[in-house]
């Protein structure tokens, strides 16, 4: 079944990825989760094993979509798909909007009402979620997660594995470090350095992660 795919991860986001799929046409052949009991259905999809059956699974289905939260985790299990043989495809929901002019790399999910402009460029295994935008000339890095409803004006950099929270919002220009946090509702005016999180409005730093 090489036209369809399996969905890593039967939690709430790859319900929302599982279903981003079905509206682009594709087949989600099982969910594959390490917390679910195999047998279990999530959406009348089948989950069908945990992810060390992986290679097993490749009879499956021919690609991955790889559906959890953990920015370094995905990026990490997009990689061993493409080594066990997976394609890793890029997920665009019908109703998001993505610039031809836009580069979007593997096993990226753009979701609902989502926009991306000109000149943007994603990176591996990035979530676009429901309604976020990125303006023109953005970066943003591998295994970086923009919540539903933030929003990046233009040139903004964004380094790997980075989470932007609900409705926050970043000025134009601005750099964001790798594993960073943008608090829930926070207004970036200035940079965030490399495991850094910053609440509030403006947003001011809380905490490092280690």
């Amino acid at each position: 079944m090489t036209d369809s795919i399996l969905v890593l991860g039967a939690g709430g986001h790859g319900k929302v990825v599982a279903d981003c799929a079905m509206r682009c046409g594709l087949v989600v052949a099982g969910f594959v989760d390490d917390s679910a009991r195999p047998g279990v259905h999530v959406l009348g999809i089948p989950v069908i094993g945990p992810m060390a059956e992986l290679p097993r699974l490749r009879a499956a289905a021919g690609g991955v979509m790889v559906a959890i939260g953990d920015g370094a985790k995905r990026v990490d299990l997009i990689d061993l798909s493409r080594e066990i043989g997976f394609r890793t495809p890029t997920i665009i929901d019908p109703s998001a909007t993505v610039s031809r002019f836009a580069t979007v790399d593997d096993g990226t999910v753009v979701l609902a009402q989502a926009a991306v402009n000109a000149g943007a460029q994603l990176g591996l295994g990035v979530i676009v979620n429901t309604g976020a935008t990125v303006d023109h000339d953005c970066i943003v890095g591998d295994g970086a997660h923009l919540s539903p409803g933030a929003h990046l004006a233009g040139s903004v950099r964004i380094g790997r594995f980075s989470w932007i929270g609900i409705g926050s919002s970043v000025k134009q220009g601005t750099a964001i470090g790798s594993n960073a946090v943008i608090g829930a509702g926070a207004a970036v005016v200035a940079d965030v350095g490399d495991g850094v999180t910053v609440v509030g409005v403006p947003a001011r730093p809380r905490k490092r992660r280690t």
